[in-house]
């Protein structure tokens, strides 16, 4: 994959990520949710902090949740200019096409969710208990410390769990309870790859 084609891709899976979060964005209110199916459903939240909505101030205590997400966003920022370098120069090397393909949704992905980050808190105003509004004239929060919006929720299965099963057996139990983003999911297929096709991403020299 050349530089033009794994551009494209990245724009393509970037489009679809951030018209569907500005979608929802502009017609949900925070909370709300539209059943597709049984077992998928539109349901609108916002992410001011990891993965699993885990903050850094949770693993840190002792600074604010204000500053841990500005440090947060500083880190992804500086972690998506490696990713892109890693990319860029896996292509002009002519590396393994595997690995190109891992990285450009890995990338997309991240960039696709650092945009919300630096961005949407002065794109939008707040979404509770009103539908947002796209560019208005004061934004819900300053620049660095915009909200990943996560839309996409698969409750798969709910149901109590089985008495015999440790710990959480008799609980009643969602699978699968994460709501995420199109972004989320380019990440993932983007690790999957790397996982699951090791072997070609990262081919072994030939002794010589």
């Amino acid at each position: 994959m050349n530089l033009k084609k794994a551009s494209l891709l990245i724009i393509s899976i970037l489009l679809i990520d951030q018209i569907s979060k500005i979608y929802v964005k502009t017609h949900f209110v925070l909370g709300e949710d539209y059943t597709v199916f049984n077992w998928f459903k539109i349901y609108f939240i916002e992410n001011s902090g990891m993965a699993w909505g885990t903050k850094l101030s949770d693993i840190l205590p002792f600074i604010s949740d204000r500053t841990a997400k500005l440090c947060l966003t500083v880190f992804r920022v500086f972690a998506i200019v490696g990713i892109g370098y890693w990319l860029v120069n896996t292509i002009k090397k002519e590396q393994s096409k595997t690995l190109v393909l891992a990285l450009v949704f890995i990338f997309s992905g991240a960039l696709g969710n650092i945009l919300d980050s630096i961005f949407y808190g002065v794109l939008f105003d707040d979404s509770l208990s009103q539908v947002a509004s796209f560019l208005p004239p004061e934004g819900y929060d300053s620049l660095l410390h915009g909200k990943v919006v996560d839309m996409l929720y698969l409750p798969l299965w709910k149901g109590y769990l089985p008495e015999w099963i440790p710990v959480i057996g008799g609980d009643y139990f969602t699978f699968f309870e994460p709501v995420f983003n199109i972004a989320d999911v380019a990440i993932s297929i983007g690790f999957g790859i790397l996982i699951f096709f090791n072997g070609k991403a990262f081919p072994k020299k030939e002794d010589a």
